[in-house]
């Protein structure tokens, strides 16, 4: 059963990023001693308990929700969900723990996040100060183009950020990082020009993967030991090597981050997960 924040006395207000989802990454191990020591009833009731938690059509079922298959030893399956309510993120997990599955998984890792728009996201107005400074007039017909077709992908970009539809791709990574806080190399003590340089930079070497990759940037400050979570999902593996191998030779990745583990996850539904999974 998936339970809310009002069923721990509080209003949903109380939780409600004032924009935004809160996100959880979850990846888990099967215990295959344990699925051994099962008989052929218990093996399929387990198995309907993992089917009956995970199915999105549940009353109350959080806004965004994704499984996924994971490749080499670090776990064998993940979950991302999103949702205004943690509670509603948290209950699925601890359902998932609770169900008659339940013996048979390990938790192995663990994210919590929120969704933001990034500070480096270039406002409208900021935006048409860089045209001039380029060298447009802001009496030209280009110029009067350039900020609105920008002003619509703007929108659509804080959307994306905030609130994402997941892509329909096969595949995605996930990692924490932090940037670093070293002599000579900390992120914090450099001027907001310089870091918004440097990630504009960053940004445009994302953008040569468009229709290729889709990328969500999640806030851990103060919630999980990393500070930022990064989700990149593709329409093949290969993309997400090349996108994390070009952009750590930008300035901001190859001086100022710190990368945790990378987990890779192909996208399966349940019942495909329980038979690829040996279940």
């Amino acid at each position: 059963m998936i339970h809310s924040i009002q069923d721990l006395g509080f209003s949903l207000n109380d939780v409600i990023p004032g924009e935004g989802f809160h996100c959880s990454h979850f990846f888990y191990s099967i215990d295959r001693k344990a699925l051994t020591e099962l008989d052929a009833a218990r093996r399929l009731e387990a198995k309907e308990a993992f089917k009956s938690v995970l199915n999105p059509d549940n009353v109350g079922f959080p806004a965004r929700f994704q499984l996924g298959l994971v490749s080499g030893h670090k776990a064998d399956f993940s979950l991302m969900i999103m949702d205004q309510d943690p509670i509603k993120i948290e209950s699925l997990n601890q359902s998932l723990l609770s169900s008659s599955f339940g013996p048979l998984i390990r938790p192995t890792f663990s994210y919590v996040s929120i969704s933001e728009v990034s500070e480096y996201a270039l406002t409208v107005d900021q935006y048409s100060k860089r045209l001039i400074q380029e060298g447009e007039s802001a009496d030209s017909s280009s110029f009067q183009t350039k900020v609105k077709i920008y002003e619509e992908r703007l929108a659509k970009m804080n959307y994306q950020r905030l609130t994402p539809d997941f892509p329909n791709w096969p595949v995605s990574c996930f990692y924490p990082m932090n940037k670093w806080r070293v002599p000579g190399a900390n992120w914090f003590s450099l001027s907001s020009s310089e870091r918004h340089r440097m990630m504009l930079e960053h940004a445009k070497s994302g953008i040569k993967f468009g229709g290729r990759v889709s990328q969500l940037i999640t806030v851990g400050i103060g919630l999980d030991d990393w500070e930022w979570g990064v989700t990149l999902w593709a329409s093949n593996p290969l993309h997400l090597k090349q996108i994390v191998y070009d952009m750590r030779f930008d300035e901001a990745s190859a001086k100022y981050a710190e990368f945790g583990p990378f987990y890779t996850s192909y996208h399966v539904g349940a019942e495909k997960f329980l038979n690829l999974a040996g279940v």
